[in-house]
């Protein structure tokens, strides 16, 4: 049995030390035999949000809570002026929120001025412009369904919506000087058997939000996302940790939760107005167009 006992100890530390040159030499992060790898990845289902705004994570976690609305200009949506019968109202976010670097309250402040003084008809929103919503912004597109795809090396994240993909690398470290981009650069692992753990940088700033109340960052945002299963199998959570020492003052962590649908990826086309700048007033490039027409 001593014998048995030192064999298993001798076994237990050469897995790890392989595992460990496997991580250094790769970069991928190893899943061990035992360790249960959760399944978010279906052709058959997908998993749909009805809620446009972050929400407060549970209780007890640290960091602060995502940005609200301005309690003098309280949001009414579509949905809920239909049902009470009133006149919706435009998201207009709390700049005065202490979390705010002065910049950061500044930009919102103008962007506020403009939809309260209806200098633009519509304020900028990713999802309505046809627009990618960044990290983690890109979690506030509701109504349609998210798909999840799973490889040894990769999980993908689809959106039924016009089809976007972000790329989340199963490896253990970030590129040295990852290039800007929408998704920026995402790498992750597995975590109990029930949650995927996303950490991203190099995330692009031009018309990219924390919000849906154009909460802007700077290139030196960086998001942490807790993907969990939860254990009745038909909803996820997602708790997002929002740091970036140039926009705020501490961190911020919010969350958002997805349900789960019993239907496969339709096919949806965003299409954006090629007037919607002059339109809406959204100081947005106008999209190409030749002319004469290719056609």
């Amino acid at each position: 049995m001593m014998f048995q006992s030192r064999m298993t100890r001798a076994g237990l530390f050469f897995g790890a030390a392989l595992a460990a040159l496997i991580a250094a030499a790769t970069g991928v992060v190893p899943v061990a035999a035992d360790e249960k790898i959760p399944d978010f990845a279906s052709a058959n289902y997908g998993w749909e949000s009805d809620v446009a705004d972050w929400q407060e994570p549970p209780a007890g976690t640290p960091g602060h809570g995502p940005i609200r609305n301005d309690p003098a200009h309280p949001f009414v949506s579509n949905a809920e002026a239909n049902r009470r019968g009133i006149q919706p109202t435009m998201r207009v976010g709390d700049t005065k929120d202490p979390i705010l670097k002065p910049w950061a309250a500044k930009q919102m402040e103008a962007t506020n001025i403009e939809a309260l003084e209806h200098k633009v008809d519509v304020p900028f929103a990713a999802q309505a412009r046809c627009w990618p919503g960044g990290v983690p912004g890109q979690s506030l597109y509701p109504f349609e369904p998210i798909y999840f795809v799973q490889t040894p090396k990769e999980v993908w994240i689809m959106w039924q919506r016009d089809h976007m993909v972000r790329r989340i690398y199963l490896r253990d470290k970030h590129s040295p000087n990852p290039k800007p981009d929408w998704f920026g650069e995402s790498i992750g692992h597995y975590e109990n058997g029930d949650t995927l753990v996303v950490d991203t940088i190099g995330l692009s700033t031009k018309n990219s939000y924390i919000d849906n109340f154009r909460t802007p960052h700077t290139e030196k945002e960086h998001v942490v996302e807790r993907f969990t299963i939860e254990k009745d199998g038909k909803h996820i959570t997602s708790i997002a940790t929002v740091e970036d020492p140039d926009t705020f003052n501490a961190p911020l962590t919010m969350q958002q939760r997805w349900f789960k649908v019993d239907a496969p990826m339709g096919e949806t086309v965003c299409a954006e107005n090629n007037n919607d700048a002059e339109i809406f007033h959204q100081k947005l490039y106008a999209m190409p167009m030749g002319i004469p027409p290719d056609f």
